[in-house]
């Protein structure tokens, strides 16, 4: 049995209009025993006539745990970004999502410093930052769940500016989610970045990504191709992961549902190698 674990992001199933059901059984069926659900605040009409597997975070978390009880799914994370320098939004959505997360049984939340708005300076930014992770952190706390930045814009993709703003406010609870296809495309260094964090990582989004003109000029992309059709070295992340310590989930980043059936056959093989 490996120590580190598998799950799917349910951003796989982005693009086929399914419902949250549909979604779970297909994660189930594939043999994955860990999804990453994406979260939103209020109702919206995709979801409810069950075109989407977003989930609002008005439900009844209850309700959702029953659903993944009956399927053998955990839930490793929640995505839900919002903008961190704009506190008006992302206090109270990051707050729900926490104690949304600890009524799952979930280790964390994914997020990152979101959109900074054009009029806003870096230093201005930073302070932003610094009051919102003041205000939720003792929150992530006291429901014991990690806030895990990803790499995802200006600032998180950039390592020392990265490295800030995990240390802008002390907190056991001020964790990683690496995301190795947006650190690939943003022109980073997965590796290197792996080595650099590795203790403080906490879920990781195993995205693969195919070399294309956009790396280097973009922060991330929403969705990557199957693990091990890109130019992601699968077994060199598993074993910088092992030596940090992380017993973990990977959690899937890819398009379709084939290229997540792809990607656990592959990354079995990956973890049963080492």
């Amino acid at each position: 049995m490996s120590d580190i674990k598998i799950g799917l992001n349910t951003e796989a199933f982005r693009h086929a209009d399914k419902s949250l059901e549909y979604c779970l059984d297909a994660t189930a069926r594939m043999g994955y025993k860990f999804v990453e659900l994406n979260v939103q605040t209020g109702r919206d009409l995709f979801s409810e006539a069950k075109y989407s597997a977003s989930v609002s975070m008005e439900r009844d978390p209850l309700e959702i745990k029953e659903m993944l009880d009956k399927r053998g799914l955990k839930v490793s994370g929640l995505s839900c970004h919002a903008p961190m320098a704009q506190p008006e939004v992302s206090i109270p959505f990051h707050t729900q999502a926490i104690r949304f997360a600890g009524a799952l049984g979930a280790r964390c939340i994914n997020t990152d410093e979101g959109v900074v708005p054009s009029w806003m300076s870096d230093a201005e930014a930073f302070g932003i930052i610094r009051y919102t992770l003041r205000r939720i952190l003792p929150v992530a706390e006291r429901h014991k769940v990690h806030v895990a930045l990803e790499q995802h814009q200006k600032f998180t993709v950039k390592l020392p500016l990265y490295l800030k703003i995990l240390d802008l406010v002390k907190s056991p609870y001020m964790s990683c989610n690496p995301d190795t296809g947006n650190i690939f495309m943003s022109g980073g260094n997965p590796y290197d970045v792996l080595r650099r964090i590795g203790k403080r990582i906490v879920h990781v989004h195993a995205k693969d990504v195919k070399m294309t003109r956009e790396v280097g000029k973009v922060t991330g992309v929403p969705s990557g191709c199957a693990c091990g059709d890109g130019e992601i070295d699968w077994p060199r992340v598993v074993s910088i992961l092992r030596k940090a310590g992380f017993a973990g989930v990977l959690a899937v980043e890819c398009g379709t549902e084939e290229q997540a059936e792809r990607s656990i056959a592959y990354l079995k093989k990956v973890l049963r190698a080492k």
